[in-house]
């Protein structure tokens, strides 16, 4: 059967009560909300750098790999058998450090992208993300997606021109135009980098634990973020001008931060990496909704427009399961060998992690950008 008569068959036979069951439901809850967290960085980040002119976004994200140290690290030391701390770093110890890397650096690309290109465009460029995790999805998780998937992609980046559009209408293409080429390029580099510490991330979570995930990339994350931070923003934290203001928006950032980190293992695990970024793509609506309350932004009724249509190709693209190579049948949210938290039954030593490994956790920060957008970012 031909992948026509396939969306036709499926035409003919739809249920409304099989595409709209609880698991879209709590997938759909869950990935707004970790959009909402974005949303958070975005605004702290913005009333950091406007309101007290903070520039430290090396610093911000030094706080939240310490965070995720102190906990999910912590657990790793606690405990015994297969699975503990020191095995893990002897059989996988490299491959988190490029982990860590990937992660820190897709962040940091995207922020110093706004010193030189327009947010109109690396809101377009960021889409990026979506192609290129598909791609790596189809090479390394063997997902194999169906015309009906490439359609609800379609759809939603539909929904991000939309929000695009209402951007140039209401004369909102702020940021730097110092050298376009250098910036686009830095954010097709970020989105990339988002793109393989998502597919990574989802194959950890899959196939070892989330705490293993989250523990290591804590670890790695905090001696780089901290090697670079001292390299980068030597003269800028001295120059901090500290009140209990500053310290309180420093906490929010990093606590929104530290619960996007937590939780997008656990939406990836439930759904894919590809559908979560889907939905992030909604954190640069809800920036801008918050912005028209706290920035006094101009209203678009197609930011309305823009988030409707980006909500309906994210239930289009889960409204049909994502076969895998291997079975051809089977959703690739729910691979055979999935572990349970602290498990270490698994084919660690046949199949280890990909060597080169989180958005989108999908967050940017820092003094260039006027509201938030989504990896990680981060897009993790």
């Amino acid at each position: 059967m031909n992948e026509r008569s396939r969306i036709l068959l499926w035409i003919r036979e739809f249920n409304p009560k099989q595409v709209f069951t609880w698991q879209l439901a709590k997938t759909l809850a869950m990935g707004q909300g970790l959009a909402g967290l974005i949303c958070g960085t975005a605004i702290t980040s913005q009333f950091l750098a406007s309101n007290f002119h903070v520039n430290t976004p090396m610093l911000q994200s030094f706080l939240n790999y310490l965070l995720l140290t102190v906990t999910y690290t912590t657990m790793l030391l606690c405990r015994t058998g297969d699975g503990n701390f020191l095995q893990i770093l002897k059989r996988r110890w490299w491959k988190y450090l490029l982990l860590g890397l990937v992660d820190v650096e897709a962040n940091y690309t995207v922020v110093k992208a706004y010193q030189y290109t327009t947010i109109t465009s690396i809101q377009l460029l960021d889409c990026f993300v979506i192609p290129v995790l598909m791609g790596l999805s189809w090479w390394i998780l063997k997902a194999r997606y169906r015309l009906i998937h490439s359609v609800a992609v379609c759809i939603c980046l539909l929904g991000v021109g939309a929000m695009v559009g209402a951007d140039l209408l209401a004369g909102r293409d702020q940021g730097s135009t110092s050298n376009i080429l250098l910036g686009d390029g830095l954010v097709l580099l970020s989105a990339s980098l988002y793109a393989v510490s998502n597919v990574c991330q989802e194959y950890t979570v899959k196939n070892l634990s989330r705490v293993e995930f989250l523990g290591m990339v804590g670890l790695f994350g905090t001696i780089i973020s901290t090697i670079q931070m001292v390299i980068l923003e030597h003269n800028e934290i001295p120059a901090i001008q500290w009140s209990w203001e500053v310290e309180l928006l420093f906490a929010a950032y990093a606590l929104c931060m530290y619960a996007l980190y937590s939780f997008m293992p656990i939406v990836i695990k439930l759904s894919s990496a590809t559908s979560v970024n889907l939905s992030l793509l909604t954190a640069d609506l809800f920036g801008l909704f918050c912005g028209i309350f706290l920035f006094h932004y101009n209203f678009s009724g197609l930011y309305i427009v823009s988030l409707v249509v980006i909500l309906i190709g994210f239930v289009a693209f889960n409204a049909v399961p994502t076969p895998t190579a291997a079975t051809d049948s089977s959703p690739s949210s729910s691979p055979a060998a999935t572990c349970e938290e602290g498990c270490s039954e698994n084919p660690v030593d046949a199949q280890e992690l990909q060597p080169t490994e989180d958005r989108r956790k999908r967050s940017t920060s820092g003094p260039e950008q006027s509201y938030g957008s989504t990896e990680l970012g981060t897009r993790m």
